[in-house]
């Protein structure tokens, strides 16, 4: 097995989706701030172009416009920043969406949605990128999931399956791939504030602000570490949660989030 290796920005452009808001904003915006050239991909021209206009160098960011949710697309942008910007040495694999659900008006047509943007997109990143990576034997892929993938939560139907889809295909990633020389880390954050977690009507214990969570992970990329996770005092007590009996997980987490 080849040791896999951590890029710089001499080793090519960096990807990340989901840029236009949230985390993916900041973390393009912290890359190209380290001497990234950084693609930045959503669905949003405007947005991307005012994150673009944002960045202060040594690096720059290139809006890259595109839906996550359809394959062709993708590979057809992949495609075009390869021959023209050379190799792909990050890819940051982060769009996503969330809309609170439950048992009581269950729509199929929402969770499906939920499924193309949050796990379906991530593939299709995937997909485009892979065979570039493994021609290379280079590559550092990151998978943003959520600590929402580690066992089920109320109104988090759609959202939590999909988060625990990329949890256990990342998993699964970080050992075929590893062979080829690719490293890849998983992202489980916690509450952060962003435009998603606007839209809750709850208490988020130990709320962290975007701009402190991009910089932790954008950190967390240069060390050897599978999952990068934060704030670790709530992620730390859910990866407890996640190892306990089922009879005890459920009480406790009845009583939690009642």
């Amino acid at each position: 097995m080849t040791n896999p290796f951590t890029p710089t920005p001499a080793d090519g452009f960096a990807w990340v989706t989901g840029a236009s808001s949230g985390i993916g904003e900041y973390v393009a915006l912290a890359l190209a701030a380290e001497g990234w050239t950084v693609l930045a991909s959503a669905r949003r021209v405007d947005a991307l172009q005012d994150v673009a206009a944002r960045s202060r160098g040594p690096g720059r960011i290139i809006p890259l416009p595109l839906d996550v949710t359809d394959l062709q697309s993708v590979r057809a942008a992949v495609a075009g920043a390869l021959a023209t910007h050379g190799p792909m040495a990050l890819a940051i694999l982060n769009a996503g969406t969330y809309k609170p659900d439950g048992a009581r008006g269950l729509d199929a047509g929402d969770f499906a949605r939920t499924v193309d943007i949050n796990l379906m997109g991530t593939v299709n990143g995937l997909d485009a990128l892979l065979p570039g990576m493994i021609g290379r034997g280079r590559g550092h892929i990151v998978i943003v999931s959520s600590v929402a993938g580690y066992r089920g939560l109320p109104r988090s139907l759609s959202y939590g399956a999909t988060k625990a889809a990329l949890i256990n295909m990342a998993e699964s990633l970080k050992m075929d791939v590893e062979r080829y020389g690719l490293k890849t880390q998983l992202v489980c954050p916690g509450f952060i504030k962003t435009p998603l977690t606007d839209k809750n009507d709850f208490p988020m214990p130990f709320l962290m602000p975007v701009e402190k969570a991009a910089a932790r992970l954008v950190a967390a990329l240069k060390g050897d570490g599978f999952q990068i996770t934060f704030p670790r005092r709530f992620t730390w007590g859910l990866l407890l949660l996640r190892r306990l009996p089922d009879a005890l997980y459920f009480l406790l987490a009845r009583r939690t989030l009642r």
